[in-house]
């Protein structure tokens, strides 16, 4: 199996960005984690501040992945570009937050990215990753 984590713009950061929100460690230490966890995966990590760069990955990998794992940070609430691309592709996605977005400032209310995503995770911290695995899983 094969499955790609794409992390958007300042995902980069955690660890050190709001941590009461975002928590202390850092997702290259999480993922290490992930992968141990799950041996039988082939899981690969990209991430990227620029949306046509998520937008160029999506379509590079989302005809030959069994699943992506979108966290698109706040481009969640503004790109249809991103919103185009996971629409586009034929693996499945599944949406990841790492705060529950629902409880934070009415403009991360809204995703473009729901209505065309396989499923949606929301709040339950870096575990959220773990939970869009085991629903991408045969």
């Amino acid at each position: 199996m094969n499955i790609i984590i794409i992390n958007g713009p300042n995902l980069n950061l955690l660890g050190i960005r709001e941590p009461e929100v975002y928590g202390g460690r850092t997702f290259e230490d999480y993922l290490a984690e992930l992968q141990q966890k799950f041996p039988g995966i082939k899981l690969e990590y990209y991430q990227s501040n620029i949306e046509g760069e998520i937008i160029t990955k999506i379509q590079e990998t989302g005809f030959n992945h069994d699943g992506i794992i979108l966290n698109a940070g706040a481009y969640t609430h503004t790109s249809i570009g991103i919103a185009d691309a996971v629409k586009a592709v034929t693996s499945p996605v599944i949406e990841v937050h790492i705060s529950n977005t629902f409880s934070r400032e009415t403009f991360r209310h809204q995703s473009y990215l729901s209505p065309v995503s396989a499923g949606v995770i929301v709040g339950f911290g870096l575990k959220g990753y773990e939970l869009a695995l085991q629903a991408l899983l045969p």
